[in-house]
């Protein structure tokens, strides 16, 4: 399929599973214009991220690098920004997705939550940025914002901002002869305490007020869960803060759960209103539009509230993972394909339909996105990885390895026939039946480490992380006091 260079618009979600769209299968979330995105182009059902924290997978996308190549393996942790060196760029050694599009020629644009590193001055990498200095939203209002050479606060919605600072870049696009590449990741629907506490101030709040929250799992805790918790009052010697206890808590707050609902209506709408602009401009012929979220969210899944880290060890089951992909525009066809997909795809898949070339990063090639009809298969499997658990998914496996320490208990594999048990309940690791393929996916697991990490941030290997880390005693233990972040 040969185009123009064709403008992009990569719009990211925080914290939101492929469970929580309409078009995905939940009848109680309003996104109508979700939906029509994902009717007028191809949807993916079985996306993945490659970790279940904002700033890990947004570098990812960014890179096409595993976190345990380009060092970040958490949430960059904002009370160090002291710390980072100045006007620090997280990924600021690799060539990314915005670099090789602005030497194509892109006028380049961030308008969202960055969480890469130092926010108040623009990589080189982006033309326009709008964004404000947070990785942990603590509310959607009031927030201050960055506008290029400006900083000021903005007392609306901060969905709704870069909403529209979205639009604003796109009118002035209109009469440029350049191509144009938008970065816009949302800060929402976000999922935690304090920004989701008691029933929402937006304009779709009251929308919710019957809803009988049927698509939220109402499990029991997993323990897993409350030894987190536990572990984090133990770190910090005292209570720790709110965001910790919102595991814990937020699965029987109804208002918060509505709340939530709220923020993704609100995102939905936003969505629709950069689609409605593109029309109005004429410009969504050659736009291609892609909606995806840095990675997924427990709503209750497995007695987990949120990512993959509210539980020790780490959760690998499936809605911390598996993220919503729709790509539309451009001619792309309607259609959805159940092919195994990882995050790490997007750069490579945008590269080669604007005609440019890829990024070394997993080595893989990009989607194609001109499709007469399904895709039966894009990988053989994806990888995860959060600190100290790994995964490998197939269409048929999750097997599940973890880093064992002495001293630290519940570090056992696991594994899960997804024919049999798609919903991850019942734990197979090392029953005689399934020992071949065990052994088998151990080993591509290992290899596939081996290959795209490096030695230096792999901490499986003594590497060390760029920034923080959510658990530096258990690595401290495993390769001695001298172990430590960068920052």
């Amino acid at each position: 399929m040969k185009h123009a260079p064709p403008n992009i618009i990569l719009i990211m979600s925080d914290n939101q599973s492929a469970d929580f769209l309409g078009t995905y299968g939940n009848s109680e979330v309003y996104t109508p214009a979700l939906n029509a995105l994902a009717q007028n182009g191809l949807l993916f059902r079985n996306a993945y991220c490659v970790n279940a924290m904002c700033s890990p997978c947004r570098a990812s996308v960014l890179t096409g690098l595993m976190p345990s190549a380009h060092g970040i393996h958490t949430w960059l942790d904002d009370g160090l920004e002291d710390h980072w060196p100045e006007k620090w760029n997280a990924i600021g050694e690799f060539e990314s997705l915005p670099d090789r599009l602005q030497a194509a020629g892109y006028q380049t644009a961030l308008i969202g939550k960055y969480h890469l590193g130092k926010a108040w001055q623009p990589p080189s990498s982006f033309d326009h940025w709008v964004t404000f200095p947070h990785g942990h939203t603590v509310s959607f209002y009031g927030n201050r914002m960055i506008e290029n050479d400006k900083n000021f606060v903005h007392e609306g919605h901060s969905v709704d901002f870069f909403t529209e600072r979205t639009i604003a870049f796109l009118e002035a696009q209109a009469s440029s002869a350049a191509p144009f590449f938008a970065f816009v990741p949302y800060n929402g629907p976000y999922g935690h305490w304090p920004a989701i506490r008691g029933k929402a101030a937006n304009a779709f709040a009251d929308l919710y007020d019957q809803t009988p929250l049927n698509s939220v799992p109402r499990e029991g805790l997993s323990q897993s869960v409350i030894d987190r918790y536990t572990s984090r009052v133990l770190e910090v010697g005292a209570h720790p803060h709110e965001r910790f206890a919102g595991p814990l808590k937020l699965p029987n707050d109804t208002d918060s759960l509505k709340n939530y609902f709220a923020q993704t209506s609100l995102i939905d709408s936003g969505v629709g209103r950069i689609v409605a602009t593109l029309k109005t401009l004429e410009m969504d012929q050659n736009t291609l539009v892609i909606y995806t979220s840095d990675h997924g969210f427990s709503l209750g899944n497995h007695g987990i509230w949120g990512h993959g880290l509210a539980a020790w060890p780490s959760s690998m089951h499936r809605p911390s993972y598996n993220i919503p992909l729709i790509i539309s525009g451009c001619g792309v066809a309607h259609n959805e394909t159940p092919a195994l997909v990882s995050q790490l795809d997007l750069p490579n898949t945008i590269l080669s339909f604007a005609g440019l070339p890829l990024l070394e990063g997993d080595l893989t090639d990009s989607l194609p996105l001109d499709l007469a009809g399904p895709l039966a298969s894009h990988r053989d499997a994806i990888f995860i990885e959060q600190e100290e658990t790994r995964a490998i998914r197939t269409n048929a496996y999750l097997y599940v390895e973890r880093f064992t320490v002495d001293g630290f208990d519940g570090l056992e594999p696991e594994m899960y026939d997804l024919v049999n048990d798609p919903d991850e309940r019942t734990n197979i690791v090392n029953m005689p039946a399934v020992e071949d393929i065990q052994t088998r996916l151990a080993y591509q697991l290992h290899a596939y480490f081996e290959t795209v990490s490096a030695p230096t941030r792999d901490l499986w290997r003594g590497g060390r992380p760029k920034s923080n880390i959510s658990h530096k005693a258990f690595w401290q233990t495993a390769w001695g006091e001298d172990w430590n972040c960068d920052f």
